[in-house]
């Protein structure tokens, strides 16, 4: 595991796994507010390094990596609990550690991880980046109801199986279009952004553990079009609508401060998403698209937008960043403008 300079990593026990958290090296062990970092889907914690790396130096700053991902404990991924077997994970490492009441930073995914452990344990300020819908990913109207009573395409049947082919061979190349370089360059960022350390990010996403039981997870047959519908096992099920509902946020008491950040370009979360097998449909790119009526495409920012708006008319405070000409990485692509908006969270939140 390739550690920047300034980074440290430790093991973690905790009554539910052995985790892997990076932390900032000298931090102080009391004092300032406490930072956990959640990275999303076929990644890690390598990839928020640089911004640990930037938070003020009166912060403590942790970023732990999910099972299944990075140096943590590979263990099954019950889909059914949607997103609680990750956030009950960051739970028993956050209670082991004993460090309370933290603000929480969440990718995509993980930000989904992030507001179902707000819906369960306290916590004093949330920052989501690039966030999975509230109502998951796929087969969903824009007032988040189910399109199917199955999910029909959602779910570990709709991974692209060279992707994960390559995933699992370890390839480090830009070859094929489906090796995580390509994929990290094309759809993590916008086309023509440049990194020192991708060579990271792609070893990050390597760490990824395939598997019908982690990513991308099972599939089940279907008389519903595109053929297949989700399963009950591994990651990409977890996001599934029928697993997955995390706008009950509205309703949370006390309302932690909850900031939005997300590129105007991503092509991943968008409500013209190129992971979203409906919208792919409607394209042509997969044949036999029954049309809008039936399968259409999940407005995913679109209904991200509705559900915060209703958390900030319910009492709560929520603000949205847009960033022009960026991906899925703002905190990649636009470090500075990520930092500004998270310390600006953090420092109104307060706590230590």
């Amino acid at each position: 595991m390739t550690l920047i300079d300034g980074i440290t990593s430790r093991s973690v026990q905790t009554p539910r796994l052995r985790a892997n958290v990076l932390e900032r090296a000298g931090d102080r062990e009391h004092g300032g507010p406490v930072v956990v970092f959640i990275h999303g889907n076929v990644s890690s914690s390598l990839f928020w390094q640089d911004t640990m790396l930037s938070a003020p130096e009166h912060w403590r700053v942790f970023a732990i990596d999910l099972r299944g991902f990075g140096d943590s404990e590979t263990l099954p991924v019950d889909a059914t609990r949607g997103l609680r077997d990750f956030s009950d994970d960051v739970a028993s490492v956050v209670a082991e550690m004993g460090l309370g009441s933290v603000h929480v930073v969440a990718w995509s995914m993980g930000a989904g991880v992030a507001l179902q452990y707000a819906l369960d344990h306290p916590v004093r300020s949330l920052t989501l980046q690039s966030p999975v819908s509230p109502y998951g990913f796929g087969g969903t109207r824009g007032d988040g109801s189910r399109l199917t009573d199955d999910d029909a395409g959602c779910g570990g049947g709709g991974a692209n199986p060279d992707f994960v082919a390559h995933l699992e061979s370890g390839d480090t190349s830009s070859d094929s279009q489906a090796s995580p370089r390509a994929v990290y360059a094309s759809s993590y960022v916008v086309p023509g952004f440049v990194s020192e350390h991708e060579d990271i990010w792609v070893e990050s996403m390597l760490s990824t553990k395939t598997g019908v039981d982690n990513y991308p997870g099972d599939g089940v047959p279907s008389e519903n079009w595109p053929g297949f519908a989700a399963g009950t096992r591994g990651v990409l099920n977890t996001m599934a609508p029928r697993y997955l509902d995390l706008s009950g946020i509205v309703d949370l008491e006390p309302k932690p401060p909850l900031t939005w950040i997300h590129g105007a370009n991503d092509l991943i979360v968008s409500d013209t998403s190129y992971f979203d097998l409906n919208y792919l449909g409607e394209l042509g790119v997969i044949p036999g698209w029954p049309g809008a009526e039936v399968a259409p495409a999940q407005p995913m920012v679109t209904q991200t937008r509705r559900v915060f708006e209703a958390y900030a008319s319910a009492g709560g405070t929520f603000q949205e960043l847009v960033l022009e000409n960026c991906g899925h990485s703002p905190h990649l692509e636009y470090p500075e403008a990520f930092r500004d908006a998270l310390v600006a969270t953090v420092e109104a939140a307060g706590g230590e």
